[in-house]
């Protein structure tokens, strides 16, 4: 009985040890065959993370400058001096526009002086160092200053080449025996003629009605000179068309012009001629010349066909020509900017009218003397018959 249960018991022990083999060992297959596959996850997922580009790495963290306080000195200095730059530009500026050249020259002989210090003997140290080192302080003001006034000069030297006449004798020394001779002198445009311009035609000049007779009538008389603010490459070619018998003597240019504040002007004191002995011709007459005491205004002309302007004006000029008034600046400024031409008519009218009543009152009073006359030599001639009766 004991043998069969012991029997029994050696072959349930084996059988339970099989079992727990095939229990071991199929466990193992299945999870070696469940972990293949996670393997393989693994792998391609890893195959797909090395296809792609690695990120970038991240930046550095900027690493802290030991020189910035010199960088914030350079840059202190660098404005500095743009700044200083830019005053001393803006002061010069001022000085061109604020002073002329002589004062700003006045000016700087302050600073030249300050520049040149030189010490006296009877000085102490600390005057001396003091004055060394303002005088120091001071060169390169004074330099800079010397080399602005070089710069100035040099360019007003250009300057005054486009804005002052070319000489300060436009015209030549008038002949000894044509010093009582007056000059005349005419502008052009809208004086003796008239320029317009069309798209049809383009340019053209139209010469003023009666300026051929004006020009030889007043030449026995006159000094005739044209002064226009046009180019020689005009006046030249328009004047000889205009005055192909040389009526004209001279001609004056734009280069003979004084350019101020935007414009041409005809500086007649320029012309080496006799102020007083100067009339100037033009219809802008005191918009156009510096000389305002020596001016003579026109109608402006503008294609009319009954203009008479030129022709009115010849009494005028023929009167003051055959007289010759020691000043014509006294003459014109009676006039008081009028119409030159009707006030001379209306001034001779008026000094006819008196004229003829001065002689009609001087035949009354020849009359009257006459009267009397012949009654004191009756009663004369009756009294000395009274006496010889006797």
């Amino acid at each position: 009985m004991s043998s069969i249960i012991l029997r029994s018991r050696i072959i349930s022990s084996s059988c339970s040890s099989n079992i727990i083999n095939r229990r071991v060992f199929s466990s193992g297959v299945v999870s070696s065959s469940s972990s293949n596959p996670s393997k393989e996850t693994i792998i391609s997922s890893q195959s797909i993370l090395s296809d792609q580009s690695p990120p970038p790495p991240p930046p550095p963290a900027p690493e802290a400058s030991p020189q910035v306080s010199g960088r914030k000195g350079w840059s202190f200095l660098k404005y500095g001096l743009t700044a200083a730059v830019t005053g001393a530009i803006g002061y010069a500026c001022y000085l061109s526009y604020k002073c002329s050249y002589e004062e700003v020259n006045e000016k700087a002989k302050a600073l030249r002086a300050a520049a040149s210090y030189t010490p006296s003997e009877d000085a102490s140290a600390v005057d001396k160092y003091r004055g060394l080192l303002y005088s120091a302080a001071m060169t390169v003001p004074a330099k800079a200053l010397e080399s602005y006034l070089d710069l100035r000069r040099l360019v007003e030297e250009h300057v005054l080449e486009f804005t002052e006449p070319t000489s300060d004798k436009l015209l030549p020394d008038l002949h000894p025996a044509e010093q009582h001779v007056f000059t005349l002198v005419l502008d052009l445009n809208e004086t003796l003629l008239y320029t317009d311009w069309k798209r049809e035609r383009g340019w053209r000049t139209f010469k003023r009605p009666g300026v051929d007779s004006f020009l030889e009538h007043l030449a026995k008389f006159y000094e005739i000179i044209v002064y226009s603010d046009q180019m020689n490459m005009y006046v030249d070619p328009v004047c000889e068309r205009l005055d192909p018998n040389h009526y004209i003597r001279f001609r004056l240019s734009r280069a003979a012009t004084k350019y101020q504040d935007g414009k041409h002007y005809r500086d007649l004191s320029k012309l080496n001629r006799d102020p007083a002995k100067i009339l100037y011709v033009s219809a802008h007459a005191f918009d156009s010349s510096l000389q305002p005491e020596n001016c003579v205004p026109i109608k402006p002309y503008k294609l009319e066909t009954d203009d008479t302007a030129l022709l009115d004006l010849i009494p005028f000029l023929e009167y003051v020509a055959r007289n010759s008034p020691a000043d014509i600046r006294q003459v014109l400024q009676s006039y008081e900017r009028k119409d030159i031409a009707k006030e001379f008519l209306e001034r001779s009218k008026d000094y006819q009218r008196r004229m003829q009543e001065q002689r009609q009152q001087g035949r009354f009073w020849r009359r009257f003397v006459m009267l009397s006359w012949n009654l004191i030599d009756h009663h004369s001639m009756r009294v000395s018959l009274t006496l010889s009766c006797y």
